[in-house]
């Protein structure tokens, strides 16, 4: 699995949590966007985007399915920035 720093995880959850109009405190790793924080599937791509453009990478929309949650979106930021 790549690996992500400190610095970049709360990166990624500041921006997940500014799109979903969430407090950080109210999302967790595990917390499903969907289920647990109403979001839709514009809310998804808007983060797919916000990602690509703070993190000068490009995601393929195939990943959005895997973006369910952080975990996932670290996951998928990880991979498609090359995070090693």
């Amino acid at each position: 699995m790549p690996t992500i720093t400190e610095e970049r995880t709360v990166q990624i959850k500041d921006i997940v949590c500014d799109i979903l109009e969430l407090e950080p405190e109210e999302v967790t790793p595990t917390s499903l966007f969907k289920e647990d924080h109403d979001a839709d599937s514009l809310r998804a791509i808007e983060i797919l985007a916000s990602l690509e453009k703070a993190f000068n990478i490009t995601i393929d929309q195939s990943e959005l399915p895997r973006m369910v949650n952080l975990e996932g979106v670290y996951t998928v930021v990880a991979e498609s920035a090359n995070w090693n």
